[in-house]
């Protein structure tokens, strides 16, 4: 409510009453040059009359008042606008003793006019009266002097404003009709607007209330196709992303929840085993500690996922760049993976390349971790049996690394949505649901792509272009078109024909444990 009085305040103050007074002027204006044009009018047919009474008296020659009375009533006789104009004769001393209405003026009263014309050089004047009736009448007495100078008297012309004043008055009540008018389309039509802006703005208001207590349920009705409605559907939109992230967010707590509490109920289980056993029973006491060390390496591998995830987040993340060949770095990961593999029964077809000799330029931990994670995806998401396999080439700009699995693939309509952050389209699978969010924004940093194909029951492949490195000239090619290669259900991959056998028995290394290769990543 503060919001429509505060916007319709701000509208009547800035724009209502400057429109309003805007009009209002110029409706004096209008009304003050009418009022001038008729009055002034007026005046110029009352100086005409002037003018033909001095081209009338401009030969007398009479040395008394008879002689001069008699040429004034012969000018009242021919005067042509007697009917619209009253003409009367004036006296020396100011009273009249004819005109041309033919009734007799009783009246002694000197008009001021004649006063004024009298004491005048110009030997005339024209003022505005009132007569003793209520009449409004505009009157110009001219002086008659003899030829000796004497004032014989004078022709004194009157005419009635009242119909000048009715028109005048007529014209400003029109234009104060049409002011209103203005008016009151402006005041509806900006009242119609405001509520236009008002209104959503206010549903808005309480709209973005609600969410700010997390109701993210409520949508605006967008009712104009204009920067209102844009700005609804904006709104909108965020609601239903708050909505989406709310629920990801929910989603992703109960997931770290679960996958937190596993391991530690594992650690505490067995620690209260070995506590009870002691350390006579030495088989359940290393089985034990074997399963803490396994659960602790688990933990720490979330907690650092948290921890990357958190500071790209906060654009906190900094990389220890310099210049590296990334073959040495997927050879050790796939190393580190294979017995993994072989333990879950699945094949990683892989051969290390020789002829790749150029360069990139990032943090090679960090891209380590890459392959690490789109490696145990592949792991993850893969049954018994199935195979992985990993291929890495050079292209004119790019070093293309291929991670194919023959897993279970993922829906079309998650595709687009598993590098979104706590995002998981297979929501069996253990996992918090940001490694491939994590994975993806260390590639943006390295200025390279992930590109992501997959089907159900075919497989999936992820493509990681990362730029050549160029002491000389800043990389600007554009980045190489991502053919991956083809899954086919059943077959081996084109490529492996060409790779090492697939691994059958188990290499001699320490026996692996799945996530001892968490450790080589921990944040510096």
């Amino acid at each position: 409510m503060n919001v429509m009085q505060g916007i319709t305040k701000r509208w009547a103050k800035n724009t209502l009453l400057i429109i309003a007074a805007v009009t209002a002027a110029a409706v004096i204006f209008l009304s003050i040059l009418v009022h001038f044009f008729y009055t002034n009018n007026v005046s110029n047919v009352l100086e005409k009359s002037i003018s033909w009474l001095t081209d009338v008296f401009v030969d007398y020659k009479a040395t008394d008042t008879e002689s001069f009375y008699l040429q004034a009533r012969e000018f009242i006789e021919n005067f042509p606008d007697k009917d619209k104009i009253e003409v009367q004769i004036l006296n020396g001393e100011g009273t009249v003793v004819a005109n041309s209405t033919g009734f007799p003026n009783n009246s002694k009263e000197v008009p001021p006019d004649f006063t004024q014309a009298k004491n005048s050089t110009s030997g005339y004047s024209m003022q505005n009266l009132t007569q003793t009736s209520g009449e409004d009448v505009k009157a110009l007495t001219k002086i008659i002097h003899g030829t000796d100078g004497t004032v014989f008297g004078g022709i004194r012309f009157v005419t009635s404003m009242e119909r000048t004043n009715a028109r005048v008055t007529l014209f400003v009540g029109l234009f104060v009709f049409v002011w209103l008018v203005i008016f009151c389309l402006v005041y509806f039509s900006g009242a119609y607007f405001i509520r236009s802006i008002v209104k959503p703005v206010k549903e808005i208001s309480d709209v973005a209330n609600k969410m700010a207590v997390g109701d993210f349920s409520s949508d605006i009705t967008k009712m104009y196709d204009d920067e209102i409605g844009s700005l609804c559907d904006s709104i909108n939109n965020m609601a239903q992303d708050l909505k989406n992230n709310e629920q990801l967010k929910n989603d992703f707590i109960s997931r770290v929840s679960h996958e937190i509490k596993t391991p530690l109920t594992a650690i505490r289980g067995w620690a209260e085993t070995m506590q009870a056993v002691g350390a006579n029973d030495t088989e359940t006491f290393d089985k034990g500690m074997q399963i803490i060390v396994h659960e602790s390496a688990r933990l720490t591998e979330m907690v650092d996922e948290l921890l990357d995830f958190s500071r790209l987040q906060n654009s906190k993340l900094v990389l220890n760049a310099a210049e590296f060949n990334v073959v040495p770095e997927l050879d050790d990961t796939v190393y580190m993976m294979k017995e993994r593999a072989f333990t879950e029964g699945k094949v990683i077809y892989y051969e290390p390349s020789t002829s790749i000799d150029s360069t990139i330029y990032g943090d090679k931990n960090r891209l380590r971790q890459v392959f690490l994670n789109i490696i145990d995806n592949a792991l993850k998401y893969s049954q018994k049996g199935d195979s992985i396999a990993i291929d890495i080439k050079e292209t004119h700009s790019n070093i293309v690394i291929s991670i194919s699995d023959t897993g279970c693939g993922i829906a079309p309509e998650d595709l687009p949505r598993v590098k979104e952050k706590f995002y998981k389209a297979n929501k069996l699978i253990n996992g918090a649901g940001i490694g491939l969010a994590v994975a993806d924004e260390i590639v943006a940093l390295h200025k390279g792509e992930i590109a992501i194909e997959s089907s159900i029951g075919v497989g999936t492949t992820v493509t990681i272009t990362l730029p050549i490195f160029n002491k000389i000239v800043a990389q600007t090619a554009p980045i190489a078109p991502l053919i991956p290669p083809s899954i086919i259900p059943g077959v081996v991959p084109p490529f492996a024909a060409t790779m090492a056998p697939p691994i059958t028995t188990p290499p001699e290394e320490q026996p692996f444990e799945q996530d001892d290769f968490g450790m080589d990543m921990e944040l510096e």
